[in-house]
């Protein structure tokens, strides 16, 4: 007879899934500034990027029915974008929209301006252009001199270091970080 051998199993660890969005929006209420908040896509494929952007979006500000980019940092700016059952209509314009801003547009329900920060950007960088933009007495910089504020080191760290905390204010939602 061979002796019996017992070795514990642990469970298989699942791959955790990165949430499909990392976003920071100001809630409703007085604010100042051009930003209505951030986005920091995963990567710079505009086509792949947009649905889960859109799929956040549509349930709190209204159906998105249009964006517009500047293509300086977009490779591939597809007409149209699928999401949820919609068509979503993307436009591209070069000197009247910031390098570094998406502008959403919502039929009856308005506008929205987003910083769009660039996806090799490190995390704490990041957050803290995703507080700046997202504060509703933050600077009222435009997206482009946000970021270059951010790499000169003039705006302050106002979110803790951790990406998954809690945002400090209630007239902030964040998602994904």
């Amino acid at each position: 007879m061979m002796p019996a051998t017992f070795e514990a199993t642990l469970p298989r660890r699942e791959p955790v899934a990165a949430p499909p969005v990392r976003l920071a929006l100001k809630t409703d209420g007085p604010s100042r500034g051009l930003l209505d908040g951030a986005w920091w896509p995963r990567s710079r494929d505009l086509p792949r990027e947009l649905p889960s952007l859109m799929a956040v979006l549509d349930p709190l500000w209204g159906r998105i029915t249009r964006v517009a980019v500047n293509p300086e940092h977009w490779p591939v700016v597809p007409r149209k974008v699928q999401v949820d059952g919609h068509i979503v209509k993307v436009g591209w314009f070069t000197p009247e929209i910031d390098p570094h801003k998406l502008l959403l547009l919502s039929y009856g329900v308005g506008r929205w301006d987003l910083l769009v920060i660039p996806p090799e950007t490190g995390t704490a960088s990041a957050i803290r252009l995703m507080t700046a933009a997202s504060d509703h007495d933050g600077p009222p910089l435009t997206a482009s001199a946000l970021i270059t504020a951010d790499q000169a080191h003039h705006i302050a760290p106002a979110a803790p270091a951790a990406p998954a905390a809690a945002p400090r204010q209630p007239s902030r939602l964040v998602v994904g970080m």
